[in-house]
């Protein structure tokens, strides 16, 4: 949580109808004029949760829109195929709804394929972010992808692990074995040409499944595009290393970042809250738990208490000692 004078007001709404809703998790900016706004997608299976670093540092220029698309998070399952462009209806829904023109749109894992969909019908966007993109088209059978993503996961750290474990039972195995396949087919590769946007993309050093070849070729397949690399990350930098993802979206959406580059770890990750007692992990982890529960009961209501819990409780932990987290850890 960046330190500001207030905690940044957390609010939980839907687009869309029936089993087509989308969750919106809108933390306003704390910026006086304003900003960009920005709009982030998940990858397959996990939930706006994992943005709780990345959402509150990039409200410091602007207001952030964080998705749970429809079987993700609690949300019912649609019975349309779980397709990108399934996926990317929904998001230009969330866009139409809240009347965002031009914002910074990011998707990470599966959401840059999602992304990458919304860029092709939009070609007034000006600027996207991909984190971790997949899948790597020359190695794209199951049994590989899952090695990949193995071996990725060696790296994450055990919170990651438990966010990311809590998402997927809401998901479910069944939904989620329904999206896998359309995950696989999806060639970013070839879809890269049509985007008019300026796109960074941003992998981990020890990402197997976003290898850098692979990056190099999607910068020879985009018109505009800069590559960069945070090093000591893995797969789901948005989370455990969100101070430097924060920054490099900003510097992108200003045009202020070089072409390509690598971040070292310590300017990047997320340090250890300066007041973080065992009373305040235990009300961070309560407030979780309770947001999972409500979710996976579908009290919307519930959910939106939980998260603005959540937000004061990382806002108090950071600031009672005034440390800004984009310092990186003393």
């Amino acid at each position: 949580m960046p330190a500001t004078e207030d905690a940044p007001d957390v609010d939980v709404e839907h687009v869309g109808h029936g089993d087509r809703r989308t969750r919106v998790t809108r933390v306003e900016t704390t910026a006086g004029d304003g900003g960009r706004p920005f709009v982030l997608v998940a990858g397959v299976g996990v939930a706006a949760t994992y943005f709780e670093f990345l959402a509150p540092s990039l409200a410091e220029h602007g207001d952030v829109f964080a998705l749970d698309l429809p079987g993700f998070a609690g949300m019912p399952r649609p019975g349309d195929q779980p397709t990108a462009e399934f996926f990317a209806d929904r998001v230009e829904e969330v866009l139409d709804h809240y009347g965002l023109e031009d914002p910074v749109v990011i998707g990470h894992s599966m959401g840059t394929q999602v992304v990458t969909e919304v860029l092709i019908r939009r070609p007034q966007l000006r600027h996207a972010v991909l984190v971790s993109p997949v899948v790597n088209d020359q190695e794209s059978s199951l049994p590989i992808v899952a090695l990949r993503f193995a071996q990725s996961a060696t790296r994450e750290t055990f919170h990651l692990a438990m966010t990311a474990l809590s998402a997927y039972v809401l998901c479910g195995f069944v939904y989620f074995v329904q999206v896998l396949p359309h995950l696989l087919r999806y060639r970013l590769i070839e879809r890269m040409p049509r985007v008019k946007a300026s796109v960074l993309l941003i992998r981990g050093e020890y990402d197997a499944t976003s290898p850098r070849r692979f990056h190099s070729r999607l910068v020879d397949a985009a018109r505009r595009a800069r590559r960069w690399e945070i090093r000591g990350a893995a797969h789901s930098i948005i989370n455990a290393h969100a101070v430097g993802a924060a920054d490099l979206i900003v510097k992108h959406a200003n045009d202020s970042l070089a072409p390509k580059g690598r971040m070292p770890a310590e300017k990047a990750i997320v340090p250890p809250p300066p007041h973080a007692g065992l009373d305040v992990v235990l009300s961070a982890l309560r407030e979780r738990a309770a947001e999972w529960y409500c979710a996976a009961r579908g009290d919307e209501e519930g959910v939106e208490r939980a998260k603005e819990r959540h937000a004061r409780i990382l806002w108090r932990a950071y600031t009672r000692s005034g440390q800004d987290p984009r310092r990186g850890a003393s």
